[in-house]
């Protein structure tokens, strides 16, 4: 019996991470690749190594607090890639970030206030 509940929540427990993975499509942190670009992937997707840290200067010329960035470049790194790459901040249209945030901070069950974050710290990546 014992067993057999066990065999019964590691398959429950795969067929979770498969249907956040998307089934493999995505190269995304469920994928089990944090987010590393695929041979012959999108260029505005890419792998952690690629996502800029917040820094005091990028928080000055964006003209965004430092904390702000940091808080929005934690969700980005700790959720974003949850279910997909990470989209590069300096690689897609800014209008493009804004029409997709709201969507992308509810499907991850987020408050508004991340929302504002994360598009900050995507301002503060693009003013590089």
């Amino acid at each position: 019996m014992r067993n057999r509940i066990f065999r019964i929540l590691a398959g429950a427990a795969g067929l979770l991470l498969a249907a956040c993975a998307g089934g493999g499509a995505g190269t995304g942190a469920a994928s089990g690749s944090m987010g590393d670009l695929a041979a012959g992937g999108d260029p505005s997707e890419g792998g952690i190594s690629e996502v800029p840290n917040p820094s005091a200067a990028m928080a000055a010329r964006s003209g965004k607090s430092l904390t702000r960035i940091q808080r929005g470049h934690e969700v980005y790194m700790l959720k974003c890639g949850e279910c997909h790459a990470y989209m590069l901040p300096h690689a897609v249209d800014l209008e493009d970030w804004e029409d997709a945030m709201p969507t992308m901070i509810r499907h991850a069950g987020l408050p508004s206030s991340d929302e504002k974050a994360v598009l900050d710290y995507v301002i503060a990546v693009r003013s590089q």
